[in-house]
Formats: C-alpha cells, structure tokens, sequence
C-alpha cells in the first residue's frame, strides 16, 4: 500500500538534500539555481510484493558503470509482475549495502533517465520482496559527470512504461557552471 504522505516527505527531504546538503551531486551553481526534482504523481497500482525466485547460480557478474570502470554485483534473483496488463520480469542484484536494483523503462530517453533509474526492494521475508516503482530514482550521474552509476543491464531493460519515480531532470539549473 502507498503512503502518499510519506512519499511526498520523502521527495521534499531529497529536494532540501539537493539543495543544501554539502554531499549533494549538485555544483555549488546548480544548487544556487535548483528548485525541485520532476517527479511521477504518486502511483499507487506501482507498488508490488513479489516472489522473488532465486538465481540458480548466484554468481558474480561484471557491470559497466558510466565512466567506463566495471564493478561486480551478484545476481540475486528476479521476480515478475504485470504493469497496465503487459507482463515484465527484473532481475535484483545484491551488494555489501542490500538489494539494488536498476532498470529502464519504454520512456528512457524521453521522460526518464536514458541509463535507467534504481530502486532497493524491500525484503518482507525469504522469499518476498516489496518493491514501490514510486520511490524509483535517478543515478548521480544524471546530474553530474564526475559520478560514476552502474549502467542497468540489458536483461533489466522493460519494453513497458513505468509512470512512477524521479523523471528525467529539467530546468535550467542543469546547465549552471
């Protein structure tokens, strides 16, 4: 179920974090100019428990990140769900800080970030996961090159649209110096 109230607290705290924080991904004339992120109006029908199905083999895979290193994620698992009646599967990724898990959807490019925006699912149990697309977001590299993000895989790339999260950032606040 999606705490709306929560959600848009969240979003404020990020946009003051943005704005003032000294560990922002902003410059100092972004943070002059900033305002606010562009996101999805809150999308309740985008928050899902899941099944999370085991990897057979959870091994180690190599993932380019924006700046041409590699670094290593394990293949944790993969779930499926049905967004606006097309059927789609993800694969969750762990690391030494949790479960991650990156994506790009049919709007890359025009309303969301082309590389993909991450997500860390929930773990309810074992065996299920909650994964809230409202709480999606974009990588620091979206707003600043000297970030280096992992580059979302190919097997997390979905041909459906996923309305919900961090759109892809705007304004003129991108292009401060």
């Amino acid at each position: 179920m999606l705490d709306v109230p929560r959600l848009i607290n969240l979003r404020a705290q990020k946009d003051h974090f943005f704005k003032t924080h000294p560990q922002s991904p902003l410059s100092s004339a972004q943070k002059t100019r900033f305002t606010h992120l562009e996101y999805f109006p809150p999308m309740p029908r985008l928050v899902y428990e899941v099944t999370l199905i085991p990897h057979e083999e959870q091994s180690d895979v190599p993932i380019q990140t924006s700046t041409g290193e590699t670094r290593w994620y394990r293949r944790y698992g993969w779930f499926a769900f049905t967004v606006d009646g097309h059927d789609a599967r993800l694969t969750v990724y762990q690391t030494p800080h949790g479960l991650f898990l990156p994506f790009v959807d049919a709007l890359a490019g025009q309303e969301t970030y082309p590389a993909g925006r991450y997500l860390e699912p929930v773990e309810l149990d074992e065996t299920r996961l909650l994964v809230d697309f409202n709480e999606a977001y974009n990588p620091y590299c979206a707003y600043s090159p000297y970030y280096s993000c992992p580059i979302t895989p190919a097997e997390n790339h979905l041909k459906v649209a996923i309305r919900a999260g961090e759109k892809l950032p705007t304004g003129d606040w991108l292009s401060a110096e």
